[in-house]
């Protein structure tokens, strides 16, 4: 489950990426609405799925309404998905506490 939470959390931050700073400026400076269109529902979907994973393991995995609240912010920010995967969930101090759950 946390490899399709990783996996999600890239797509999403690569969405809103391309979304921001690729298919906003075709829009507004090209006046072609296509890319918005396009690359904003995929990055609709990806952000409800993340969101939705976020909270499956908040309860599995038993995090705090604050971790939470930090994995929902990041992914309000565009690339803020990579950044909170790889600060609490790769961090030596949750690897640890999963390595205990699990045990």
């Amino acid at each position: 489950m946390l490899k399709l939470f990783k996996i999600t959390g890239y797509l999403e931050a690569i969405s809103a990426i391309v979304l921001f700073f690729i298919a906003m400026p075709m829009k507004y400076i090209w006046e072609d609405p296509t890319w918005v269109t396009h690359v904003g529902r995929i990055h609709g979907g990806l952000f409800v799925a993340y969101i939705v994973l976020v909270y499956i393991l908040k309860d599995k995995y038993n995090w705090s309404w604050k971790i939470f609240a930090i994995f929902f912010v990041a992914a309000i920010i565009p690339g803020g998905t990579i950044w909170a995967e790889k600060r609490l969930i790769e961090g030596k101090k949750y690897k640890q506490m999963l390595a205990e759950k699990e045990a």
